[in-house]
């Protein structure tokens, strides 16, 4: 079922999860393991990142150098297969610009459609650590709203090549990325929520948040969505913080703020264990606020773990 149909026939708010494919060389079994402890509190979708292709230089006889390609944790779509088919629940592949040229999208998006998939989240991806700034493969999509673009000629039975006869359209329902903190490359966020409607406008049905610890920055971005003529399901994003270290490494990473409150109470603590509680407090409360002010779904990054994730579930849904 489509991520959109899951929300309009849901009578109170959904339950979803964000998970990471297994390192290269792990078997599927830790997924499994992952989701296992969630599936009691009947998860709507569950999402499935992918990362990207990196690069590094390893020095050969002679002393030369040889570029080599490497995919730290592979294999997005066949997760969501093997989750569709253990479990019976929509599968939502993260599709991205980086590392893929029109061609290969194109292949990737068929490769979906046969296996009856018709959820995708679609993302620009971030740069590699090699370069200073985001760059498109040769013949690839520079921006999310280019690739929506694709992904909504495909479903009007539109493909690369113009002349194919008796094709078949695709199906997919496109979610998207939203920012309650404004994306760091954006100027302000009256820009980054133009460049949203952008995405909108070329066909996205939802749009999925960025992590926040504050949920009066996700009311104030919903507000001004709606301002802005965005009316589509807009989903929270929430994060359970567990260490001492992510108070400081996700707002430098992820471009968003750690409430006072929080903090204060981050720094109480003595040990990551008591940081964990914390973290599962507070994401209880900002899960059951987001309800009484009826969310759509509760969409949870369980960062390949679902322990805290289900203790924070088991009080709220």
């Amino acid at each position: 079922m489509k991520v959109i149909d899951c929300i309009k026939q849901a009578k109170s708010t959904l339950f979803s999860i964000e998970i990471l494919p297994p390192l290269k060389g792990k078997s599927i079994q830790s997924i499994f393991d992952g989701i296992d402890p969630l599936m009691e509190f009947k998860p709507s979708f569950v999402d499935v990142t992918y990362h990207r292709e990196e690069y590094l230089y390893k020095k050969r006889d002679g002393g030369y150098l040889e570029k080599v390609s490497i995919r730290k944790r592979p294999g997005t779509v066949g997760i969501c297969a093997a989750i569709i088919n253990k479990y019976h629940v929509d599968a939502v592949p993260h599709i991205i610009c980086g590392g893929f040229s029109r061609e290969e999208t194109e292949n990737a998006l068929i490769d979906l459609h046969f296996l009856g998939i018709d959820n995708v989240l679609a993302l620009r991806g971030d740069s590699i650590k090699s370069e200073s700034e985001f760059i498109p493969e040769p013949n690839g999509h520079a921006h999310a709203v280019d690739l929506i673009k694709q992904m909504e000629q495909m479903n009007r039975g539109r493909y690369i090549e113009d002349d194919l006869a008796d094709v078949s359209p695709t199906n997919f329902c496109i979610g998207v990325a939203g920012y309650p903190e404004k994306h760091s490359e954006a100027p302000n966020m009256v820009s980054d929520i133009k460049f949203l409607k952008a995405k909108i406008d070329a066909g996205a049905e939802y749009i999925v948040t960025q992590m926040f610890f504050d949920n009066a920055k996700y009311f104030e971005f919903v507000k001004k969505c709606r301002e802005m003529d965005i009316h589509v399901s807009i989903i929270p994003g929430l994060k359970i913080l567990t260490t001492k270290k992510q108070a400081t490494l996700l707002p430098k990473v992820f471009n968003i703020d750690i409430p006072q409150a929080l903090l204060e109470e981050i720094e109480k603590c003595k040990t990551d264990a008591e940081v964990k509680e914390a973290g599962i407090e507070w994401c209880i409360n900002q899960s059951k606020e987001l309800i009484q002010q009826k969310a759509p779904c509760l969409h949870y990054y369980t960062m390949g773990t679902s322990e805290t994730t289900r203790r924070v579930a088991s009080k709220v849904f």
